[in-house]
C-alpha cells in the first residue's frame, strides 16, 4: 500500500513559481514500473494530468503546461515535486499527487493552492 501526502504553500502571488512536494511513506519511487503524477483539479472542473516522473527518472508533462512545469525526485528522501512558474489565478486548484502501477491508483489527499495577490 503506497500512502502519499501533499504539501507545500495553499497561497502563492500572480507571476510566482508553485512549488509543492509529494512524500511517500511506503516503498521507494525507483521501484519498477510506477509512475508518479501530479494531477490538479480547478473549482468547478475536471481533473486536469500534470505531468508524471517515471521511476527510472524520465519525465513527461502536459502539452497545455509543459513550458511552465518541471517535475523533480529526491530518491533518498522518497520524495517527489512540483515547480509550476509564471502562475496565474486560472492555477488555482486542489492538487494531488498519484502514484500510479499498471491498474492500480494511489492518491494523496491534495492540497489547495490559491493564486491570488
Amino acid at each position: 500500500q503506497v500512502q502519499l501526502q501533499e504539501s507545500g504553500p495553499g497561497l502563492v502571488k500572480p507571476s510566482q513559481t508553485l512549488s509543492l512536494t509529494c512524500t511517500v511513506s511506503s516503498g521507494s519511487i525507483t521501484t519498477s514500473f510506477y509512475g508518479w503524477s501530479w494531477i490538479r483539479q480547478p473549482p468547478g472542473k475536471g481533473l486536469e494530468w500534470i505531468g508524471v516522473i517515471a521511476y527510472d527518472g524520465l519525465t513527461y508533462y502536459s502539452p497545455a503546461l509543459k513550458n511552465r512545469t518541471s517535475i523533480s525526485r529526491d530518491t533518498s528522501k522518497k520524495e517527489f515535486s512540483l515547480q509550476l512558474s509564471s502562475v496565474t489565478p486560472e492555477d488555482t486548484a486542489v492538487y494531488y499527487c498519484n502514484a500510479r502501477v499498471g491498474p492500480t491508483d494511489y492518491w494523496g489527499q491534495g492540497t489547495q493552492v490559491t493564486v491570488s495577490s
